[in-house]
Formats: C-alpha cells, structure tokens, sequence
C-alpha cells in the first residue's frame, strides 16, 4: 500500500470513528431525554398547534386582501371581523409557544442534571489511579464548561427543531392546497440548503472537538495555577505560565474562530437558496395571477407568506445542526467520563468489618501503578493488635504506597491483605475505611464551619466530645480566638487558616472519631517542635491499645514504635525495634546516624 493510499485509509477510518461516535452520543443523550417523554408530547402537541395557528394568519390575512378590491370599495365589516379573529389567533399563538419553551426548558435543564448527577456520582466512585492521572481542571471542565455547551445546544435544538419541522410539513399541505405548480416549485428548490447545512456541519464537527478540548486544556492550567498561586510567584515562574497561557489561548482562539467561521456560513448559505426559492414563487405567481390561472392577489399573498414561513425553518434549522455539533462534541467528552470503568465493585454478600481487634496482615502483596515500573514485590508483614508499626525509608520506596493498600484505595494485583483475619477485598470499603482513622501530611478541610469539619467522622458528637478532642489536639486554643469559634465558617481547603492550624483540625478529627486502627502520614510535619512535642503524647494515649501505623520522615517521632519497617525499592530490607536495628548498623543506623550525627 503506498503512502498516499494509506493516509486515505486512515482518513476513511476517522471519518467512520466520528461518525460512529456522533451516532453513539445521539443515541446517549436520547435515552436521557426518554425519561422526560410527556414534556416531549406536550412541547410537540404545543409546536403543533403553534404552527397551524401561525399558518392560519395568512388566510385570514389574504382574505381580507380580496374584500379589498380598490380604492374606495373596501367591504369593512367582513375585514373587522377578520382582524378580531387575527388578533385572538395570535393570543392562542402566543399562549402554546410559552407553553411549548417552558416543556422544553424542563427537558433541557433536567437532562442536564442527571447528567451531571451521574458525571459527579462517576467521580466518586471512579478508581483513584483515574483522578491521579488527569488534571483537575480538565475533570472540572467537563462536569462544567462541557454540560453547559450541551445545555445551550439541546434547548436551541428543542425550541427551533420541533417547530421547524412542523412548519414545513404544514406549510406544505397549505400551498399544496392552494397551488400545485408553485409549491412544486418551492420542494425541487428547497432541499439544496439542507445539503448545504449537512456538509459544512460534517467538517465542523471536529472543530468543535478540538475547541471542547483545548478549553478543558485552558480551565486545567488556569486551576492548578490559581491554586499554587505563592509557588509560582516564589520562584518567579509568572512570565513562563503567562507564555503557557498565551500558547494555549492562541490555540483555543484559533480552533474557535475557525469553528465559528466555517459553521456561520451555513446560514448565509441556506438564506441565498431561500432567497432564490421567494424569488422563484413570486414570478411564477404573479404569472399565475395576471394569466389568471384560478389564483387570486390575496391568495398569492398568503403564498408568498407561506414560501416565506417554509424556508424559514431551513435557516433556523441550518443554525440549529451548527449548535447541535458543538454540543453533541460537549456531550461526547462527558460520557467519556461517565463511561469510565468504575472501581472495582464490592463482591456480592461483602462483610461489613464490625468489632474489629486491629491484627493486620500483608501476604506475599504485590503492587504496581503501571505494569512496566514495579513497585512492591512480595511484601510480607504480621501486625498484632496494638502494636505500633513505623515505615521508614527514602522519597519513592513504597511508604505512601502500603497505606493507599491499606485503605484499598488501590487494590493489590496479587497476594492479600486481611484485617482481623478477613481479606479486605471481601470487605465493605465503608467498613474498612470507617476502621481506619487518618491523618495525612497533605490536609484537607471541605467548605464549612469547624464544627462541621471535626465532626466529619462522627456526626452525633456531643460539644464536650468535640471540645475535649480539640484539647488534646492543642487546637483549642486558636478556635477560641476565631470570630464565631467552633462555629466559624471557613472557605476551601482552609481557607486563611495556617498549614499548621489546619493540621491540627486535622488530628482533632481523627481523635475525635477514635478508630480502632490509626494511620499517620507525617501527620506532625507542619507543626512547631513545642505543640509537635505535646501532640506525640496525645498520640501515645489515643494509640493505646490500637494499632498504628505511622509514616515518618523524621526518626525521632517513631523511636518508641514496636516495629519498625525499613523499605527500599518497594521491598522490606530491615524489621525491628529502633535498638535492636542500630545495633545491626545497617541501612536504619546510617539513616538515623545522618540525621543525628553531630
């Protein structure tokens, strides 16, 4: 196959793919439109009876073209009457168009939601290695900008396409019965601007896709700055975002304008055929009229009128395929996100973990984020209730790893682990979360009062369980200082807490829930020696008798742990006690002789 055989090939192929998707996208935002099946019978019947009362008024009005016959013979009560008829037609009019937007409004705004109800529910139950690997922003801008080009779309598609289609059938049973010769005329000449219409739109589609992606390029950017806002600026980096922003705008500038370009055309397009089928009706009427070929002035009105209201919907329907691209392009990118697989589900008849005595063990556990880049091999590890296991280790052995296992945020791709002697993936994740109280080195406070915040793991606490888990978590003492104290709203994160005030929220949260087993990832990294020093022995009441697991950067905070796990490259290479390990002088002695050499 040559070169050139092979590029048509591969055109061919992309071409079949799109239009394969646009028909499986259709075919999605149908069956969300389905559930809402009586607004579409009610916004049909109204566009129905909109456009036969529409159609009605140049009857009328030609009717009463022909009681004028001159100047000075007007027969005026039959053209009074016939305007009080006009004007009552119009009311109804009027009436069953408001009524058929507000059907259409409902079926728009409702598809949407459920759309992002269902985009949202995805989110949070899709598998974190999902979340980790795609920005933010773009996950954002799906959920967001995407939904609400697809809304813009699917309301302009049901307000104009209902009553465009019903027009032109209307229409033409109207001029059929009026004159035969004319409106074939108007059917031979008409359909050129549907061809015009479906080819531009076939080579805008992909443009749209391409502006629906490089905006979600544009919102990720802008989000990731926004929120590291005083790294950017503390290494100076505003003129390189600033160039990342400029190339990204361009682009986005550039694949909008020419999407724009190409698909303004199609109305400018389909009005010229239009102009020319008016054009065309006119001269074969007037024709007709003066030949005097059983049409009359009044009845060649009401023709043109209808020639008119005929094409009408072409150019309205022209625009409508235009939106409908963009919008079937927006929708695509939110079912790729809803289509995601989901984590894997809880098996059937999985065991809610109740009563739960804190022995863990990791058997022959092996994990990989991505299959060619091993991680963990063969990981063995016996817990016993109570006891305080430390894992130690240089940046990217493992330690963060062991902990995401633990919580099944990911599932290990062989061996197992079992808590109090049952597999975890035979477990609720609701139960063996609830197991596990966490603090991490990374904080997260949701928008809220802090009330609201350290109650988050258990929201029947009293106000002295609360106060007395602030206490100990030294946190008491700046949420008093607070302008509504516990009650205090703060915005996202934090809001203009410290790093260390929200820390401390943090390890209130967590002592305040009181789980039978404890994970602590650097839980003390942001907090002053003093407070760390007087939190390490709050920590030691609250981990008695629960097993703990505690990640640590810092030798100091982790010497009094009953087992210490040393991890390099995934693997165990030292166990022990914090003696019995610098008695061996090995890989934990010159970690902990670096740290505390003088």
């Amino acid at each position: 196959m040559s070169g050139q055989e092979k590029k048509n090939a591969d055109s061919n192929t992309s071409k079949q793919n799109d239009s394969s998707r646009r028909t499986s996208t259709l075919g999605r935002v149908m069956r969300y439109i389905r559930r809402y099946q009586i607004f579409v019978v009610i916004s049909i019947l109204c566009a129905a009876v909109t456009v036969a009362l529409t159609l009605y008024v140049p009857i009328l009005t030609g009717d009463a073209i022909d009681y004028i016959i001159e100047k000075g013979l007007v027969d005026f009560d039959p053209v009074l009457s016939i305007v009080k008829q006009i004007v009552i037609v119009v009311l109804c009019t009027a009436l069953a168009q408001w009524l058929m937007n507000v059907c259409n409004n409902r079926i728009a705004y409702h598809v949407i939601h459920d759309i992002r109800r269902e985009a949202f529910h995805k989110i949070e139950i899709l598998p974190l290695k999902y979340i980790d690997g795609h920005s933010y922003g773009d996950i954002v801008s799906r959920v967001i900008a995407d939904v609400d080009q697809f809304s813009d779309g699917l309301l302009m598609g049901f307000t104009q396409l209902f009553t465009g289609v019903i027009t032109i059938l209307g229409t033409l049973l109207f001029m059929i019965s009026i004159n035969v010769k004319i409106t074939l005329v108007v059917v031979f000449v008409t359909p050129v601007s549907l061809f015009v219409a479906a080819f531009i739109a076939k080579r805008t589609h992909s443009m749209f896709q391409l502006q629906s992606k490089t905006r979600g390029e544009q919102t990720a950017l802008i989000d990731e700055m926004i929120g590291n806002e005083k790294v950017v600026q503390a290494f100076g980096q505003e003129d390189e975002v600033l160039e990342r922003f400029d190339e990204i705008n361009e682009r986005l500038t550039d694949c909008s304008l020419k999407a724009i370009f190409f698909s303004s055309t199609t109305n400018p397009a389909t009005r010229f055929v239009n102009s020319l089928v008016y054009t065309g009706v006119g001269l074969t009427g007037a024709i007709s009229v003066i030949s005097g070929s059983g049409i009359s002035v009044g009845q060649l009105s009401c023709f043109l009128s209808y020639a008119n209201q005929y094409t009408k919907p072409f150019n309205e329907i022209s625009g409508v395929v235009t939106e409908l691209q963009n919008a079937l392009a927006c929708a695509a990118r939110i079912f790729e996100l809803i289509e995601e697989e989901p984590q894997l589900p809880e098996k059937e008849g999985a065991v809610v973990l109740n009563n739960v005595d804190g022995t863990v063990k990791l058997e022959n556990v092996s994990f990989s984020y991505t299959p060619e880049q091993k991680l963990i091999r063969d990981f063995n590890l016996s817990v016993k209730q109570g006891q305080r296991v430390a894992i130690v280790g240089p940046t990217g052995c493992g330690k963060t790893t062991v902990i995401n296992l633990l919580m099944r945020f990911y599932d290990v791709n062989s061996g197992c682990i079992r808590i109090s002697g049952t597999d975890i993936r035979e477990a609720t994740r609701a139960s063996l979360r609830t197991s596990f109280g966490m603090v991490l080195q990374e904080t997260w406070l949701k928008s809220g009062t802090i009330r609201e915040n350290l109650t988050m793991g258990k929201p029947d606490a009293t106000d002295d369980e609360m106060i007395a888990a602030a206490k100990a978590a030294h946190a008491h003492s700046f949420i008093k200082r607070l302008p509504q104290g516990y009650d205090t709203e703060i915005g996202e994160d934090g809001g203009s807490l410290s790093q260390g005030q929200k820390q401390l929220l943090c390890i209130a949260r967590v002592m305040l829930s009181l789980p039978p087993m404890l994970i602590l990832d650097e839980a003390t990294s942001s907090i002053d020696t003093r407070t760390e020093i007087k939190i390490q022995n709050a920590f030691a009441k609250m981990m008695e008798g629960r097993t703990s697991f505690i990640v640590a950067h810092r030798l100091s905070t982790i010497q009094t742990a009953d087992i210490i796990l040393v991890m390099k490259d995934g693997n165990i290479i030292e166990q022990g006690n914090h003696e019995t390990l610098l008695a061996k002088g090995g890989f934990y002695a010159n970690l902990y002789n670096s740290q505390f050499a003088q």
